[in-house]
């Protein structure tokens, strides 16, 4: 009897194509061969990198709605399969220069190299020209015992405020500082863009080192080097402070900076992890003349609808999220290409959510979802999540009545995995059992984020959504690969994030498999047939940062 297990064990390592057999109970609702012809399809080179506004970009938001069409999937916004999504496109003059000065001599830095820049000021010419203050980490946090910006209003208005990535570290004596390891949304760039606003600011400037952001400076430079950066277009009467200027300088430019003042990178930063900290004068002065480039953008969300079989609960929602954008044309590579085609990012989250649509309706009456089901294709998620946090300020369908939130960003091309990834469910109680119960029929593992570090819950289109109070899942690639050496995946992340993110040669591979996208796809569909016909909407758990925002339910 051992041996008998052994070698089906050895049989079950060795064949992948056998265990998605015996692993998937609506596997078979997915086809490897569409998945694949999608994914080709929407990045190829005439979607010119999908960005939002172009030709191309907009040619993949209409070929959704197409596809949804012919799936039998109706329109998701009374009657339209579109939700239009204000933007301004902003782009920055690459000859400005970052000029920092003191009493002795001034320097200059160039744009790209040293330094990146765009504004929330939503005009052509935005001049300044104000003090730097260095504050820590930039973050005010009341909960936590913690705030950078100590003074007055005037210690901060009207400056230019530069500032480390992240949360500040954990101790010896507090290890769960800030969730210790894992990264909070205090850490995130976008908080600190908001709270310095908050506080008159400016400017910031943000500290890139490729440790605290998980990929080094290129990727900054080919995010926001040049071309086109995009924010919601501001209404009438609209207050909500912004900055003039929003900036990242690399960790070598920041250094020359603070040295210009006398001062040592790491010494602040040894003095920034600590919470009496307090914000640094640096006798420096930011000047920056820049001219933008502007343009009024609409581009679209895409919605479908599916409406659920039970009476009462067809009036609640499960919503599927996969961004269609990526970054469009920009600057060439070593090889010349230009296009950033974004096939893993995230042609790769849009078929795989096109292939659920399609699922569901494959399912017999009986089998059919019990809440209707909406499937949610945004735009502008490279620019900062625009598209979903359009969508959740202005909802088709109410926040309150969602059950949850499911989205897919990227996808496994690499073969068959024991475990599945999906962040959030630690968040909720109840996700947290339905996940595991899913996988436990599978006779799978549940993958923790097994990098907290990086934060990725903040950084895709579930995110607004959580802000929302609605619970959310974002589903990740598991880490154990079958057939695969110990550490495996861990080589592939780390090169695809040097090579590829947000790079032109993030492209279709021939070399790409999909049985392991398809195992993928078994357990969503699962997860989300198993909140769809459970008697409560989910929950956040009690202390969760996301719980005060969540009705009662």
């Amino acid at each position: 009897m051992k041996n008998l297990l052994l070698s089906a064990l050895a049989i079950l390592l060795i064949s992948p194509a056998l265990f998605a057999q015996k692993a998937g109970k609506y596997a078979s609702l997915f086809s490897e061969e569409q998945l694949k012809d999608t994914v080709r399809f929407l990045s190829d080179d005439g979607f010119e990198g999908r960005a939002p506004g172009s030709r191309g970009g907009e040619l993949a938001a209409k070929f959704i709605a197409y596809k949804l069409k012919s799936l039998g999937i109706k329109p998701g916004n009374e009657g339209s399969y579109f939700q239009p999504v204000s933007l301004v496109a902003v782009k920055a003059d690459t000859e400005a220069k970052l000029r920092v000065s003191n009493r002795n001599a001034s320097f200059d830095y160039d744009f790209g190299r040293d330094y990146v820049v765009t504004t929330g000021a939503q005009r052509r010419n935005v001049n300044v020209n104000a003090e730097l203050v260095f504050v820590g980490y930039g973050i005010d946090a009341p909960e936590q015992d913690w705030n950078d910006y100590k003074g007055g209003r005037d210690d901060y208005e009207g400056k230019i405020l530069v500032m480390l990535v992240n949360d500040p570290p954990p101790t010896r004596r507090d290890p769960e500082r800030f969730g210790g390891k894992a990264l909070t949304y205090y850490g995130r760039w976008t908080y600190k863009y908001e709270e310095a606003a908050r506080r008159g600011a400016a400017g910031v400037i943000l500290i890139h080192t490729d440790e605290s952001a998980g990929y080094g400076w290129n990727v900054v430079e080919t995010s926001m080097g040049g071309g086109w950066r995009f924010e919601v277009e501001r209404g009438r009467g609209d207050n909500t402070p912004y900055l003039d200027m929003k900036s990242w300088v690399s960790e070598q430019t920041a250094r020359r900076i603070f040295s210009q003042a006398g001062l040592n990178l790491n010494e602040l930063m040894e003095d920034a992890a600590d919470d009496d900290f307090k914000p640094v004068k640096t006798g420096l002065t930011v000047q920056l003349r820049q001219n933008y480039e502007l343009q009024m953008v609409e581009s679209n969300n895409v919605i479908g609808f599916w409406e659920g079989r039970d009476d009462r609960l067809k009036n609640e929602y499960v919503i599927y999220t996969s961004h269609w954008d990526h970054l469009g044309v920009g600057k060439p590579n070593a090889d010349g290409d230009s296009i950033y085609n974004g096939a893993l990012d995230n042609s790769s989250g849009v078929a795989q959510t096109l292939a659920l649509a399609e699922a569901i309706t494959k399912l017999r009456r009986d089998d059919q979802p019990k809440r209707s089901q909406v499937f949610l294709f945004t735009t502008a998620e490279e620019q900062g999540l625009l598209g979903a946090e359009w969508y959740s300020r202005n909802p088709v369908y109410p926040l309150t009545k969602t059950a949850a939130n499911i989205n897919i960003d990227g996808g496994n091309f690499y073969g068959i995995t024991r475990d599945y990834g999906a962040l959030g469910a630690e968040r909720s109680e109840d996700l947290e059992d339905i996940v595991n119960d899913a996988l436990k029929d599978r006779s799978m593992r549940f993958l923790p984020d097994n990098r907290p570090e990086q934060g990725y819950f903040f950084r895709s289109d579930h995110f607004p959504f959580a802000k929302a109070g609605v619970p959310a899942l974002s589903i990740r690639s598991g880490a154990d690969y079958a057939g695969r050496p110990a550490g495996w995946s861990e080589q592939f992340f780390a090169e695809y994030n040097s090579k590829h993110y947000h790079q032109p040669s993030d492209e279709f591979r021939e070399d790409w498999t999909f049985d392991g996208m398809v195992q993928m796809l078994d357990v969503t569909l699962d997860i989300a047939l198993r909140i769809s016909d459970r008697g409560k909407l989910p929950k956040y758990n009690k202390k969760d940062e996301f719980a005060k925002a969540q009705p009662e339910r």
